[in-house]
């Protein structure tokens, strides 16, 4: 006695080895970048942590708004406040060196802030 074929068949049965090498395939492919990706060890890029980036955040000092200031290293609100009060009573900054003269910015916080402050005045940098 003889099987019966179902009527509506999806995929001939010639076919269905060479979907199967298909799939088979897609799936070793898959498997070779994840290890070239970097595996289980934590090669892959987490979603919640963007890779570091080689771009450094600056400001002027003599524009910037008190949000941006507080971005700073070294800096919160309450000092990037103090900046901004301190230019807008004595004027604009003169020289990156002139933040020494805002509360609570010493020498080790300006050497933090060094390489984010735009240069000041004519020849020097930061």
């Amino acid at each position: 006695m003889q099987t019966p074929v179902p009527e509506h068949q999806f995929l001939p049965a010639r076919f269905q080895p060479l979907l199967a090498a298909v799939v088979a395939a897609a799936l070793a492919g898959m498997a070779v970048w994840f290890v070239a990706a970097g595996g289980l060890r934590g090669g892959l890029v987490h979603h919640d942590q963007a890779p570091a980036s080689g771009v450094v955040f600056t400001v002027d000092v003599n524009t910037a708004g008190v949000e941006e200031l507080a971005q700073l290293p070294g800096l919160g609100p309450s000092t990037a406040q103090r900046i901004v009060l301190h230019r807008t009573t004595r004027g604009p900054f003169t020289s990156i060196d002139g933040l020494l003269d805002v509360p609570g910015i010493g020498p080790a916080t300006l050497e933090q802030l060094r390489r984010h402050v735009r240069p000041i005045g004519a020849g020097e940098t930061p």
